[in-house]
């Protein structure tokens, strides 16, 4: 069985590694990995391959820096030419970017099967182009990898019972990425006080609205003077900070840079409470049993607000001042529930693919 995986941001190279490491070990599957390159990091070089055991692309397709169309549309014709060349049983793809639906739709065209990991999410809010590519990528798939029950049910209300695609739960390859990275931690050049929460601000509906985002970074000045907070700072986030008028000077916020995702799990492991708008990193907290306080008004990973692992305060100056009080006297999250799997996820999407492909 040969299978083509189409990726295209370093938290795709995080869920697709899971994937591979299980394909590694089966006789029976060749695995071509081509990175669009949406996503242009400068810190994806060999060291980070080894680190992070992710097997390296065979393809690069170096197209970034463009708009949704453009990106989308070129990423289209050369994964077609691609797979022309592969000629694979299955293309794989992950999540939710442009990425994701280009190498969706050019299979399909093509009449290879799809596979889409992380199927069956939904954040109701089709302002997000998030949101559309997850949609259409969706009903253009073969096999659904759904990582909780509430994704299943979010396709069933879709009517995908009537449509010819296989639908599984086969849990979150995150949590696979959690297991394993979690003993690979490092701190790196990292300086951190004893005590902190950790915080993330990069979605464009917080950053890209000048009165959200005083409003969040007016909460996090409040809650730094009496509690330490370390934010990787994204430069596009320090931009429209700057043009906000924010002060860094006078800030207690610990400002760093960008980190990458072996010392991100440092930081995980080692905070007292994650404040951020990133989709992934709501899961990661609870991976490593952290509540999580998610500024954003609505989230994908619904079944950590319904179990209160997870609050959703938006932008709120006073409920992200008074929910993080809250939280923070509750200490450490406990958790006696999988809803996320077992940490098998990998091992599971190889043995479907092998079931669906006999």
């Amino acid at each position: 069985m040969k299978v083509v995986t189409v990726i295209g941001a370093r938290p795709q190279f995080i869920k697709a590694a899971v994937v591979s490491r299980a394909f590694q070990k089966s006789d029976e599957v060749e695995e071509v990995i081509v990175h669009t390159g949406q996503h242009f990091d400068t810190n994806m070089s060999d060291v980070f391959f080894e680190e992070m055991s992710i097997p390296k692309p065979k393809y690069n397709l170096n197209i970034n820096g463009l708009g949704h169309g453009a990106m989308t549309g070129q990423m289209l014709e050369k994964i077609e030419v691609v797979l022309l060349e592969e000629n694979p049983d299955w293309v794989l793809v992950y999540g939710d970017t442009n990425s994701t639906l280009a190498g969706a739709i050019a299979a399909t065209k093509l009449h290879i099967k799809v596979a889409h990991v992380e199927a069956g999410l939904r954040s109701f809010n089709m302002k997000m182009p998030e949101e559309v590519n997850r949609i259409l990528t969706d009903r253009v798939s073969n096999v659904l990898f759904c990582p909780t029950d509430q994704a299943i049910e979010n396709l069933l209300k879709e009517g995908y019972a009537n449509i010819d695609a296989d639908i599984v739960n086969i849990g979150d390859v995150m949590q696979d990425a959690a297991i394993f990275y979690s003993s690979k931690a490092k701190i790196g050049n990292l300086e951190t006080p004893s005590d902190y929460i950790l915080c993330t601000i990069h979605r464009a509906e917080n950053t890209d609205d000048p009165q959200r985002l005083k409003s969040i970074i007016d909460a996090l000045n409040k809650i730094s003077q009496t509690m330490d907070i370390v934010l990787p700072l994204h430069p596009r986030t320090r931009m429209k900070l700057s043009a906000i008028g924010f002060s860094f000077e006078t800030s207690k916020i610990k400002f760093i840079e960008p980190v990458g995702y072996l010392e991100m799990v440092h930081l995980l492991k080692n905070c007292s409470l994650v404040m951020t708008d990133s989709g992934g990193l709501q899961k990661e907290a609870y991976f490593f049993s952290k509540y999580c306080i998610t500024l954003r008004d609505e989230t994908e990973w619904v079944e950590l607000v319904n179990n209160g692992y997870n609050s959703l305060v938006g932008s709120d100056y006073n409920k992200i001042v008074n929910e993080v009080e809250s939280r923070l006297k509750s200490g450490d999250l406990e958790k006696s529930d999988y809803l996320y799997g077992r940490g098998n996820a990998g091992e599971k999407i190889l043995e479907k693919l092998l079931e669906f492909n006999s």
